[in-house]
């Protein structure tokens, strides 16, 4: 990692059917080798399933999962004099949402179902509904943060 400056952010397009940022970053995450237009296809046809089950603007529901799933806190290791302390610390706005988005996909791929379409579409309705592996992970991000409280001092 290069301690020169900073690596430049690159500029992303909103997705085409709901002009979103978001939504462009997801699909990007889903992407494997390169293969946007199966991506764009998972990502529109889960939300084809969300809108056919919920009965809500898809793009609601995503946004409301996505607000489910992002922690506020998270432990980062500190090493002061000899021990390792797991030192709680607030989540960046930008690593909140990555970490909701890798972590929605996550969830989705261990899911039983059988095409990654009903995997997203199930994992988003659970994730709205305050439900689900997805909302798990945060809980236990967020238990392990409350636990070692006390080593909060140690913050930098």
């Amino acid at each position: 990692m290069s301690r020169r400056h900073k690596a430049e952010k690159r500029e992303i397009n909103p997705d085409p059917k709901f002009g979103d940022l978001v939504v462009t970053k997801f699909m990007n995450a889903i992407m494997l080798d390169g293969k946007k237009s199966v991506a764009e296809n998972i990502v529109y046809g889960a939300f084809d399933v969300v809108q056919g089950k919920s009965k809500q603007e898809p793009l609601t529901v995503f946004h409301s999962a996505l607000d489910n799933i992002a922690p506020h806190v998270e432990v980062r290791s500190r090493r002061v004099g000899g021990a390792t302390y797991q030192v709680p610390v607030d989540v960046r706005p930008e690593r909140r949402q990555a970490l909701a988005i890798r972590w929605l996909i996550a969830a989705a791929r261990k899911r039983n179902e059988t095409t990654m379409v009903d995997r997203l579409s199930g994992e988003l309705l659970d994730a709205s509904n305050n439900r689900g592996s997805a909302v798990k992970k945060r809980e236990d991000t967020h238990k392990m943060a409350d636990a070692n409280r006390a080593f909060s001092h140690y913050r930098w």
